[in-house]
């Protein structure tokens, strides 16, 4: 155990060991499959998986109910709200594109900040993704009981509060989002390759049901809905977009898996950017069809539009039933591949010795991290069952927003001070694309709530405890210098 730490007269002065950078060279090396101090994971992943993990962590329930929200603040443009929101997400995807090409390692925008922004950085990015991550796995499995209980009323049957509900909010246990989450963990432990097919399975089925909401929806398309077009203005379309960028969260999952794909450099930039196309291309779609079948003003916040829609241009009463059932597999889809991306993100960090290294042992049988896996679930399952995450589940976005400008601000530096880097993709109109896309993740942020900003002080203080008390004494990089 005494080899694991510095000792305080040979650590680094604390601003020093801040800033000390990993350097690329070391990544390579610590991917290598060959590597001499144990396991490495196993590459299976070809840029079909890849992107079906994006997608997957990234079209979840709200869709099911975002238009309700989004609706009463654009009105019919609506549509074009979600365009906005989508180029903006694309320019932080582009930088991601460009970083995962780079640096093709599990930590995703955590391993961009430690090779080109310093030690101090990446640790607040790697705290930032907890919150991405783990937190919102267990924020988004908590909605796990409303929707099963959705698809039982069809059958005249429904769960009992207590065990439907985390405590505080009118429950004692919420079981479907601790199971949801069992699941999750228990399907990721035998192979990442094994958990890839079950999640593109279950994109296909999201995939299918947004189409088949398409077709429905256009057998009753009127054009008479989209006049005006804008009744609340360019104000109205702007503060709907910024909304709607949240639902673009989670396409960056796919550079968590650097270290299990076939041909990282090549498939991740791939990856990334045609998972926030194909996404995209369905919000437009759902919102145009959404508008085309119901006038813009019979839309309410919180309301689960697109199963309302649906059910009443059929008639058929199986349709909740249907569109339940694929909400649920909808949250099964984001947990286990937001969980996949934690564990994966807790690889490097562990490897790096700012997080115990348990967290980022690899099994020799099964090439995962098993015992990472196992922790992370359990702690998550619990949190689902029975914290309602409230506020610091709204500080998941703020959090996001942050490693998505830093994400932006990595390819500045490494374009500055690593010009001869081999790049297998490159952002387009550099420095044009990174530096909008770092301003629009500082402009989402101020518009955000003091309660959110609140929650997340909370948490970066809680980070900095945690750092300072574990992270900064176990240092590979502060040790190996």
């Amino acid at each position: 155990m005494s080899q694991n730490r510095s000792s305080p007269s040979s650590r680094s002065p604390l601003g020093a060991q801040l800033r000390r950078r990993k350097p690329l060279e070391t990544y390579v090396a610590e991917s290598e499959a060959s590597a001499d101090d144990g396991p490495r994971m196993r590459r299976s992943l070809g840029v079909w998986h890849l992107t079906a993990i994006s997608i997957g962590a990234t079209l979840g329930t709200g869709i099911l109910v975002v238009l309700g929200t989004a609706v009463p603040l654009a009105g019919p443009a609506v549509w074009i709200a979600f365009v906005l929101a989508g180029v903006a997400a694309l320019l932080s995807a582009l930088s991601y594109a460009e970083m995962a090409g780079s640096v093709p390692v599990s930590g995703s925008s955590y391993s961009y900040a430690y090779a080109t922004l310093g030690e101090g950085i990446a640790w607040v990015c790697g705290w930032c993704l907890v919150l991405e991550y783990a937190v919102s796995v267990a924020a988004v499995a908590v909605g796990a009981g409303q929707y099963v209980n959705e698809a039982l009323s069809v059958f005249g049957l429904a769960l009992p509060d207590a065990v439907a509900a985390p405590p505080g909010a009118g429950g004692v246990l919420n079981l479907p989002a601790a199971a949801l989450v069992i699941v999750a963990m228990l399907i990721l432990v035998p192979g990442a390759r094994e958990s890839a097919w079950v999640n593109t399975l279950l994109v296909v089925v999201k995939v299918a049901l947004l189409v088949f909401f398409v077709v429905v929806a256009f057998t009753a398309f009127s054009a008479g809905n989209f006049e005006p077009l804008a009744p609340m203005g360019a104000a109205g379309v702007s503060a709907a977009a910024s909304r709607l960028f949240f639902s673009y969260i989670g396409f960056d999952a796919a550079s968590t898996a650097g270290e299990e794909a076939r041909d990282a450099r090549r498939d991740l930039p791939r990856a990334i950017i045609a998972s926030i196309v194909i996404i995209t291309v369905l919000y437009i779609l759902v919102a145009v069809a959404a508008i085309g079948a119901r006038p813009w003003r019979t839309f309410t916040d919180g309301e689960a539009s697109l199963v309302g829609i649906v059910a009443e241009i059929t008639g058929q009463p199986w349709v909740a039933f249907v569109f339940a059932v694929a909400a649920v597999l909808a949250i099964a889809s984001v947990v286990l591949t937001v969980l996949y991306g934690q564990t994966r993100i807790f690889v490097s960090m562990a490897r790096d010795g700012l997080v115990p290294r348990i967290l980022g042992r690899i099994s020799p049988r099964t090439r995962t991290p098993v015992a990472g896996t196992l922790i992370v679930g359990v702690a998550v399952a619990i949190a689902a069952a029975l914290i309602p995450l409230g506020a610091l589940a709204d500080a998941t976005s703020i959090g996001t927003l942050f490693a998505f400008a830093l994400v932006n601000v990595s390819v500045i530096w490494l374009r500055r001070n690593r010009p001869e880097l081999d790049r297998t993709f490159r952002v387009p109109l550099y420095p044009v694309v990174p530096i909008l896309g770092c301003a629009f993740c500082v402009l989402l942020m101020v518009t955000l709530g003091w309660i959110t900003w609140l929650a997340f002080a909370v948490w970066m203080l809680v980070g900095t405890g945690v750092y300072l008390g574990y992270g900064r004494r176990h240092s590979v990089l502060d040790r190996a210098s």
